[in-house]
């Protein structure tokens, strides 16, 4: 992906969550520390493709750190960094945002998403 001059705060942020998958792989670690194969099972729609390039991407940002095992079979585990946590607030407050959109927004909804039956729920 081309890299743009960021010329501003906001666009940095964008830049550095810009992915469709980034936001989700972020919230999903920030619990534990989680190996390659553990996220393809937590995200189905992810290609390996996609997924290693956005966390390479991640890495390279200093969002994430990649930690390989010297063990047999190989075992790398990826984990948020102190710096990555900072963001943890934002994308929680982009999550009731989102949250509120799909309420009224209900066709936005993928069909086959987990949220569908919260949303009914929270009303």
């Amino acid at each position: 992906m081309k890299k743009y001059p960021i010329r501003c705060p906001v666009t940095a942020y964008l830049r550095v969550i810009d992915g469709h998958w980034k936001p989700l792989l972020l919230w999903y670690l920030q619990t534990k520390p989680l190996r390659f194969k553990d996220i393809l099972s937590l995200i189905p729609d992810i290609s390996t493709r996609v997924l290693t390039e956005q966390l390479n991407e991640l890495e390279e940002d200093k969002l994430i750190s990649r930690r390989a095992y010297n063990e047999t079979p190989p075992r790398v585990e990826y984990a948020l960094t102190d710096y990555g946590r900072t963001l943890i607030p934002c994308l929680a407050t982009l999550r009731e945002w989102g949250l509120q959109f799909l309420k009224e927004n209900k066709h936005a909804l993928h069909p086959d998403s987990e949220w569908n039956q919260k949303i009914i729920e929270l009303q």
